[in-house]
Parts: structure tokens; C-alpha cells; sequence
């Protein structure tokens, strides 16, 4: 249990009013989504000052607030009898918090990085370990320096934590592990992920190793991915590695895949992976892996493995009119494209059509990226290929070149909807594949709107 005390001690937090003895309940950054004796964060952003929102925190039942922008003689007099608590800089106060807070538990922590698959891989971990462990994990994509923080801030009784690390530049995935301190860590992958950024995928190495600074225990990486692979030394010599597989000489490796890819074995023990693609095939075998370390049964690890479900815009199946609508939209990267054409192709339906979007932070890479992009489409059979963005323009000439011509662009999705409305008819299976900021989920959405109303067949292909 934290108290406000710690906040003065561990943050160098001046009380303004209230009481420093006072425990502290959840922490929440948001006056939208507060509850009653939750602990207001007011964060300072590029658009907005949380400080000011404090007033409507305390009316919606914060128990405190913590602030780095406020005059405390400029609080109303009925808001005295509460705790205000100033510190120098608010972000910086949740870390040292969730640091502190974090040195107090003697639990499991695993921390998983990597260029894709992180969020599935932290949510199939987290449904294994909680088959034996009651376990905390992040919730949706909450794993940056804010994040990260305000999870480990919710930490009670729990006996295992799974936590999602993300980052865009260097430094970043060192400063999570400094606070998280995990016992097992994870990469999932390198790939071309922020390289814009970055610069490269051996930067975009090095960003990710950084999760060792903070690791106790067994770092697991992907044997099959190529940097990974090639730097396997100098990768041990930051910590104990544990590979995983299905082509390469692995300490864990995936035998006698079934042709959906959805059944496999693990030394021995038949797995069934809830989605039929190469990528959960890697997501499973680290939750085994995991999972073994952690003293789970084979069994509890299937059974886990088993209630796994995907959240938010990654693989959101969604079928009307017998249409059947693929929503991956969440983000996107040259691998987690290939990923969910993968899945796409095991679907069953008349016509096959990938909705794809710019992938964006690839810098003076996007040109390559974006071509690489068209060069994987066409090793589908894909009916239609729609393309949404600026940069898909060169995945567009790369089609185009190739002789493909069953390809229609929009600059924006804004401009796509009502064409798309008319291009796609029932029986048709239509992937989603984007990066978040290009909005492809404001298609889907206005598509599942239009077709639940009705949707008559077009003879627009």
C-alpha cells in the first residue's frame, strides 16, 4: 500500500493540503474515467493541462490529487478538506511511484518487447499465468512511459504480472525495465517497426535489448527471426537466452503443424493456437515457454492458451449482410501485414480483398518499405487490393507495375467509405490493415452501420 507520505519521500512532493498519512488507491490520469478514491494525475500534454481538470476530479470522487502546475492559493476554500499534493513534475512522480511500489513485491514480472505481436503475446502470457497465478497484465496498449507506470500502480494481491513494453526511440525501453525490474523477459521480434526513428533494424535491436538492464532472469527471443538470430552471442552475453522456433535449431520448437495452423506440438504436448497463423504459432510458444518457467502445468498451459481473446481492432471479426470484415486496423508494419495476410488467406469466402493503409514512422524508408508492401500482396491471391494513405501510393506503383490492375487508392479514408460500400458484396472476406493514425476502423465502423441497414449487390467489380 502506498500513502501520500511516499509521495513527499520518493518524489520530493510538497504537501499543500490534506493529510500525508492518507493511503492511496488507484491512479488515473483521466477525470473521464475516474472512480470513487481513485488518485488524480494531472499531466501536462502538448494540447492540454490535466492540472486544470483537478476540480472535476474531486467532484467525480477522487480520494487525491497530484499536481505540477497549480497556485495553491488559487484552490476554492470547499476543496481545502481534500489532498493536494505538488510535485516538480507529474510524470516523473508516477514513475518513481510505480519503481518504489514495484520493489515492494516479491512476485513474477515478465516484460514483453518486440517489433510486433507484443500486445497478443502479453495477452496469451497473462491467460496462461492466470490459470495457476492471479495476474495483473496491461491493459490494451497502455505500455510507454505513462503506461507502464499507472498498471504497476494498480498492483494489490496479485502474484504475477505481465507487462507490455513499447517504445519509439532509445532510452525508452530502458527506463521501463529500470522501473518493472522483470523476472522473465520477452522479445517477440526485430522488425522495421519506428526504424524511421531508429534508422535501422540494428538500432531497433539495441532499443530492445535495453529490457535487459532491469532483467533478473531468462531473456526469450524468437530463434527465427534473422537479427535476433545473427547476434545470438552478443545477445548472451546481456543475459540467459531461451529460443524459440519452427524453423530454426531452437531450445523450444513448434513440430507436426496442422495445415490451418492451428494444432502443433511443444515436446510432446499438442497445442491449438486460437488464431491459424504463423504469428500466434510464435505468441503460443512463448506462453508455453513462460508458462513452464513460471511451474504451470501442460495442461493448465493449454486450457490458458484456449480462453485467450484478442481485444480492440486487432483480428476483430465482425460478419453482416455475409460479409465477412477482418478489422486489424490497430496498427501496422511491414511484418504484422504479412501476419494478417497470412490469416486472411485461411479464411474461406467468394473474393479476397486487403484494405491497406499507410505504415507510418518509417522515415526515409518508407519508399522501400511501402514497395516491399505491394510485393507481398501480390504472393496472395487476392481479388482486390484497396489502398488508403499517401505512402501506399508506392505500393501502389509496385502493383501496378506488375501488371495488377484490381487495385483502387484513397488519399484518405474519409474519401474511401461510400466507393468501398459499393466494391465489396456478400461472400466477400475483406481485410482491415493499417496504421492507427490512418482511421481504417472509421471504415469499418461506418461499413458494419450501412450493412446492418441493408446492402444491396453493386456491379461496380
Amino acid at each position: 500500500m502506498l500513502y501520500v507520505r511516499d509521495i513527499i519521500l520518493k518524489c520530493g512532493g510538497t504537501l499543500l493540503y490534506g493529510n500525508e498519512n492518507q493511503e492511496l488507491g488507484n491512479f488515473s490520469k483521466d477525470t473521464r474515467t475516474i472512480n470513487d478514491g481513485d488518485v488524480y494525475v494531472g499531466i501536462k500534454g502538448e494540447n492540454f493541462d490535466g492540472n486544470k481538470f483537478y476540480i472535476d476530479a474531486f467532484d467525480k470522487g477522487a480520494s487525491a490529487c497530484i499536481l505540477d502546475n497549480i497556485n495553491g492559493d488559487e484552490v476554492p476554500e470547499k476543496y481545502r478538506d481534500r489532498t493536494i499534493v505538488m510535485v516538480e513534475n507529474s510524470i516523473s512522480c508516477l514513475q518513481a511511484l510505480a519503481k518504489y511500489k514495484r520493489s515492494l513485491y516479491n512476485i513474477l514480472v515478465i516484460g514483453v518487447t518486440g517489433s510486433v505481436g507484443k500486445t497478443s503475446t502479453k495477452e496469451i502470457i497473462a491467460s496462461v499465468l492466470s490459470e495457476k497465478y492471479k495476474t495483473l497484465k496491461t491493459e490494451g496498449n497502455n505500455n510507454n512511459h505513462i503506461g507502464l507506470p499507472l498498471t504497476i500502480l494498480r498492483l494489490k494481491d496479485e502474484e504475477a504480472m505481465v507487462l507490455e513494453m513499447g517504445m519509439n526511440n532509445r532510452g525508452e525501453i530502458s527506463l521501463l525495465t529500470d522501473i518493472a525490474r522483470p523476472s522473465i523477459g520477452v522479445i517477440t521480434n526485430i522488425g522495421t517497426a519506428h526504424i524511421g526513428n531508429l534508422g535501422s533494424r540494428e538500432n531497433i535491436l539495441l532499443s530492445k535489448l535495453e529490457i535487459t538492464e532491469g532483467l533478473s532472469g531468462p531473456l526469450i527471443i524468437n530463434g527465427d527471426n534473422d537479427i535476433l538470430r545473427d547476434n545470438l552471442d552478443k545477445i548472451k552475453a546481456k543475459a540467459e537466452v531461451i529460443t524459440f522456433g519452427i524453423d530454426s535449431d531452437s531450445d523450444y520448437v513448434a513440430k507436426n503443424i496442422s495445415d490451418n495452423l492451428k494444432e502443433f506440438e511443444i515436446e510432446g504436448n499438442k497445442v491449438e493456437s486460437p488464431i491459424g497463423s504463423t504469428a500466434f504459432i510464435y505468441n503460443c510458444l512463448t506462453s508455453y515457454i513462460v508458462g513452464k518457467l513460471c511451474g504451470v502445468s501442460s495442461e493448465e498451459i493449454r486450457r490458458g492458451i484456449s480462453k485467450f481473446k484478442l481485444t480492440g481492432s486487432r483480428l476483430n471479426y465482425r460478419r453482416q449482410n455475409g460479409i465477412t470484415i477482418i478489422d486489424d486496423s490497430y496498427n501496422a508494419s511491414l511484418d504484422s501485414i504479412k501476419s494478417s495476410l497470412e490469416i486472411l488467406d485461411k479464411e474461406e469466402g467468394e473474393r479476397k480483398i486487403a484494405v491497406i493503409g499507410d505504415i507510418l514512422e518509417t522515415g526515409t524508408f518508407s519508399r522501400d518499405i511501402h514497395t516491399s508492401v505491394g510485393e507481398e500482396l501480390l504472393k496472395h491471391n487476392l481479388d482486390i487490393i484497396i489502398t488508403v494513405g499517401i505512402a501506399t501510393k508506392d505500393t501502389d506503383k509496385y502493383l501496378m507495375d506488375k501488371g495488377y490492375d484490381k487495385v483502387f487508392h484513397f488519399d484518405t479514408e474519409a474519401d474511401s467509405h461510400e466507393d468501398i460500400l459499393k466494391i465489396i458484396r456478400s461472400g466477400d472476406v475483406v481485410l482491415f490493415k493499417g496504421s492507427h493514425s490512418v482511421c481504417l476502423g472509421k471504415i469499418v465502423d461506418f461499413l458494419i452501420e450501412k450493412l446492418g441497414v441493408e446492402h444491396k449487390k453493386n456491379d461496380m467489380m
